[in-house]
């Protein structure tokens, strides 16, 4: 009988270790999340940022529609990088703030990116250090080829879009150019 008991103790003393660590990563992803902004850096990877009003106009445009599927926004960021005559061109787009499911977050921008753009070929990539996760796939608007990321995490929900470029260009410079837009304290 005592031995039974003793098994009992040990696996409701493992069970509540488990859930204690369960739930303690979840605070901590919270934690994380509410320290976590989206920025417009001076440079993105190399690129200088561009001041053009009507590519503002566009990534502010992207963003407001973003900004609905973050709770308790913390910042915003759209802005564009490169020379578009030399065919270098990056749109980020972003939003910080609670993300209560990552995935459902990631889906729903995918299927709104898709009903604004041709997109095909969205696959999982890996979405780099600061976790979540993120799909690259090629898109186009009007003629002009476009590699598009987007990922999703606790704390933020972004996508960079390349111009003239394809799926798997875009993937190569993904994790650099997120770290440079999300930034955590």
């Amino acid at each position: 009988m005592l031995i039974v008991l003793a098994v009992v103790l040990v696996l409701c003393l493992g069970g509540v270790a488990i859930t204690w660590l369960t739930v303690k990563d979840d605070v901590g992803d919270v934690v994380d999340a509410t320290k976590t902004r989206v920025v417009a850096p001076a440079t993105l990877a190399g690129r200088p940022k561009l001041t053009d009003p009507e590519l503002q106009s566009a990534a502010d445009d992207l963003v407001a529609g973003m900004k609905s599927q973050a709770q308790n926004e913390t910042s915003t960021v759209g802005a564009f990088y490169g020379d578009p005559a030399k065919r270098d061109l990056v749109m980020i787009a972003g939003v910080s703030g609670l993300m209560a499911d990552p995935k459902k977050e990631l889906d729903d921008a995918v299927d709104g990116l898709s009903k604004q753009l041709t997109v095909t070929n969205m696959k999982a990539v890996e979405a780099g250090p600061l976790g979540g996760e993120a799909r690259c796939g090629d898109g186009t608007a009007e003629t002009v080829p476009l590699g598009i990321c987007i990922w999703a995490d606790r704390g933020s929900l972004g996508m960079v879009v390349m111009y003239f470029k394809s799926a798997d260009q875009a993937k190569t410079e993904f994790t650099t150019i997120r770290g440079q837009v999300e930034q955590r304290s």
